[in-house]
């Protein structure tokens, strides 16, 4: 199997936290959405595989190649969309685009053109005038215009408004058309995500919980609901996490068939959302 981005056994020591052991592979033509908490590794994970601070331990591949060996050419055929901005502030769209355009050698005026028309952006209007929103839209233009093989995105839709973070979902759906493209996705809004990952790659303190197909997972995870007389020291411990109110108790369950035959029709069963997920097992 030729995988875009393979990440083994991944690790990065600080003095008060630990990157630990993780792994995770991406193939051509799919979106994977990278979740966790605040403070889970997300965007340390993503600057470790963008060559941004140094791997205590581990391997990344990207293209198949050693993201460190051969980092100029693998950069040339990423986009990268980071969650804030870092371009000259007091230089016009136009000017950084000149300079930036200058990185890549599959650059295309056109595609970026497109892009600005179609985001209402303009090109004499200075980095720092932009609001976050506008600045998002430019760093996806950019990313978008030079034929990368590879979107790598963190945080990009955060403080977007519903109408523009559609656009971008849009956008992504329309890229992997071409089964030689992937995009790795980080973000906290995992509805963004139910929309259109393929593969969900969940982590928590530095940890790995799982990466697997996202469908796989919302069949697999259910949603408890009943009376809090149905629970006791043992139908407690047959959920994930759980949360109890005066008038009854919701908990995430991973084994549906169970449940079923130690609370029969007493309880209600729905299909968890990824929130529902990541919600309980980090708060279990």
């Amino acid at each position: 199997m030729n995988y875009i981005l393979e990440v083994n056994n991944l690790s990065k020591e600080f003095n008060n936290f630990t990157l630990d052991n993780i792994s995770f592979r991406l193939e051509p033509g799919y979106i994977m959405g990278f979740i966790g908490p605040n403070g889970a590794g997300k965007s340390t994970t993503i600057k470790l595989i963008m060559n941004l601070i140094n791997k205590s331990g581990g391997e990344i591949k990207v293209f198949g190649l050693d993201h460190i060996e051969h980092e100029k050419e693998i950069k040339d055929r990423i986009g990268f969309v980071y969650d804030e901005s870092h371009y000259y502030e007091n230089l016009t769209i136009k000017q950084m685009k000149s300079i930036v355009s200058g990185f890549y050698s599959k650059w295309d005026d056109n595609i970026f053109n497109r892009y600005m028309r179609e985001f209402n952006l303009n090109p004499k209007s200075k980095i720092k005038t932009l609001s976050k929103g506008m600045k998002t839209k430019f760093s996806l233009a950019v990313a978008l215009s030079h034929n990368a093989d590879l979107i790598i995105m963190d945080e990009p839709t955060s403080g977007l408004d519903p109408i523009f973070r559609r656009e971008i979902l849009d956008i992504l759906h329309n890229i992997i058309q071409d089964e030689h493209k992937s995009i790795f996705f980080s973000t906290h809004i995992t509805t963004d995500l139910e929309k259109v990952a393929d593969y969900i790659t969940f982590i928590n303190n530095g940890k790995m919980v799982f990466s697997r197909p996202k469908d796989e997972i919302l069949d697999n995870y259910a949603m408890v609901k009943g009376g809090t007389d149905l629970l006791n020291s043992d139908t407690r411990n047959q959920f994930i996490g759980l949360r109890e109110t005066s008038v009854g108790f919701e908990g995430l369950t991973d084994n549906i068939d169970n449940i079923k035959k130690i609370f029969k029709d007493e309880v209600l069963i729905e299909r968890a959302t990824l929130e529902d997920i990541m919600f309980y097992i980090v708060r279990r």
